[in-house]
């Protein structure tokens, strides 16, 4: 029975939260170089996994590339972890002997971390060790449709973290996944922070549960390619990265935006490194199959080749060299499916008047779907770069450079991640790539500065009377005297 299965599943998350309880205790105690070892462990042997890793989650889910797979394992073991090891998380981060001031890393508590089934082993290996690094235990929430191969990436990094001297109950994953299981991890007193990636659902489901959460929007990010751009790169970059494991990367180009003026050359550079320009027919016949009734994203299209896509959708002819497929669009929002998140091998394209229309149509596609996220643009002028990047409603902008790759660090010096945040404008607690820092809290340890008792004791002084408190708080320039004061004592 269903109801027997949801039973067991929150049974389930409550034993493997009062292990991870147990093992909060024990990380507690731990100081840097502790941790720094199980995450060195962690990152080492899920770099040994990551071939295996990548090929199970193509094979399960039938999303991206498995070469593509691996490489974004590597990412998460190799390049986060050259990033994050010395880093200073736990006991005293830093201290300032003028002020007497000191802050103490101090862990969060136990992290639910939901994993979507489109990066689902780069999720696992990713998380894991920002949370480790932190000096949390983890339960991983996994996607249904990948539950096999997250919970090996799971059994990879839990054995090699306990190998390292992490205690039991410090990396688990949920084995009966239900909504029921999700929403009582999300929503247990116990867990401390949700790091939710996924379906929008999802995502505001972690943000309701009463549970501070780190999450992310969708991606739905334009690139614009400006007249100073070098066209035939500018192409490369966006068919590179839109092609990296079949466009399962959120960071990745949604859609290409040029001036009328810059329409010839792109269209021709497209097509020449392999990109195929729908017809209007075509564009009719694919759009059908981009959103589900609901608008949402027909998962359908997710990581599927262009033969697949074609298959699925009813489209014949297209020739079997296509990278990708580019369908003209003129509009933005629900009619015009083109203008959402596309997790695939399509692109839309817009052909605009000039560059105040380009910039007014990116914005209207992040507010649309996106916002918070992602923006690229290819150009050598610089001042077009600081113009577009101070108007949109973007937490990273891009320039010159792959999105899909640039927006997690892998061809930037963005801090390398897998979990974006949105900020604000995007619903997301952060604008951050999110790494350990994000998921420290920071205890100030801060002496008193005896001047201050002195100076409301003393007779008088420059303002005259001694202030009290009555005095400091109606007359500001007391106040501001009396600060002075303190710091022309201090400094001596």
């Amino acid at each position: 029975m269903q109801l027997d299965k949801d039973l067991q599943s929150i049974q389930e998350v409550r034993r493997l939260l009062e292990a991870a309880k147990g093992a909060q205790r024990a990380l507690a105690r731990m100081d840097q170089g502790q941790i720094d070892a199980i995450v060195s462990a962690v990152s080492a042997a899920a770099a040994r996994h990551a071939a295996e890793l990548g090929r199970m989650a193509v094979e399960e889910t039938g999303f991206g590339k498995a070469e593509d797979k691996e490489l974004k394992n590597r990412f998460a073991a190799c390049t986060l972890y050259e990033a994050i090891k010395n880093e200073r998380t736990v006991g005293i981060l830093a201290e300032d002997k003028a002020k007497r001031t000191i802050d103490m890393g101090v862990s969060v508590g136990i992290v639910a971390a939901l994993v979507p089934s489109t990066n689902p082993t780069s999720t696992v290996i990713y998380k894991a060790m920002i949370c480790l690094k932190a000096g949390s235990p983890v339960i991983f929430s996994p996607h249904p449709s990948a539950l096999k191969c997250i919970r090996a990436a799971v059994e990879v990094v839990r054995a090699a973290a306990e190998s390292a001297g992490a205690p039991p109950g410090s990396v688990s994953c949920i084995s009966i996944p239900t909504l029921e299981a999700t929403r009582e991890l999300m929503g247990h007193p116990l867990t401390r922070l949700i790091l939710a990636t996924g379906g929008p659902g999802m995502v505001k489901a972690a943000y309701s549960s009463g549970t501070p959460a780190i999450g992310v929007g969708a991606g739905n990010g334009p690139a614009y390619i400006h007249k100073s751009a070098d066209v035939a790169l500018a192409v490369k970059h966006i068919l590179d990265s839109k092609t990296f494991d079949n466009g399962t990367v959120c960071a990745s180009e949604q859609s290409i935006v040029v001036t009328e003026e810059m329409e010839s050359a792109v269209t021709a550079e497209l097509k020449r490194q392999g990109a195929y320009l729908l017809s209007e027919a075509e564009s009719r016949t694919l759009a059908r199959f981009i959103l589900r009734p609901g608008g949402t994203m027909n998962p359908a299209i997710v990581g599927k080749s262009v033969e697949t896509l074609c298959k699925l959708a009813g489209l014949s002819g297209i020739p079997a060299s296509t990278r990708v497929l580019v369908a003209r669009e003129n509009g933005v929002g629900r009619d015009h499916p083109y203008s959402s998140e596309k997790l695939g091998l399509i692109l839309a394209y817009y052909v605009e008047r000039d560059e105040q229309a380009v910039l007014s149509r990116c914005v209207e596609i992040l507010e649309w779907e996106g916002a918070g996220h992602t923006f690229a643009i290819h150009a050598e002028d610089e001042e077009v770069v600081r113009r577009f990047a101070a108007a949109v409603p973007a937490s990273r902008v891009l320039v010159n450079t792959p999105a899909s790759l640039g927006g997690i660090g892998a061809s930037t010096c963005l801090f390398p991640a897998l979990t974006l945040g949105c900020g604000a404008v995007g619903g997301s607690s952060s604008s951050n790539n999110i790494g350990p820092l994000d998921l420290i809290n920071i205890k100030r340890v801060a002496w008193g500065v005896r001047e201050i008792e002195e100076l409301r004791g003393a007779p008088g002084h420059a303002v005259g009377k001694a202030p009290g408190l009555d005095s400091l708080r109606s007359d500001p320039a007391v106040l501001d005297e009396l600060v002075h004061q303190i710091m022309r004592r201090l400094k001596v």
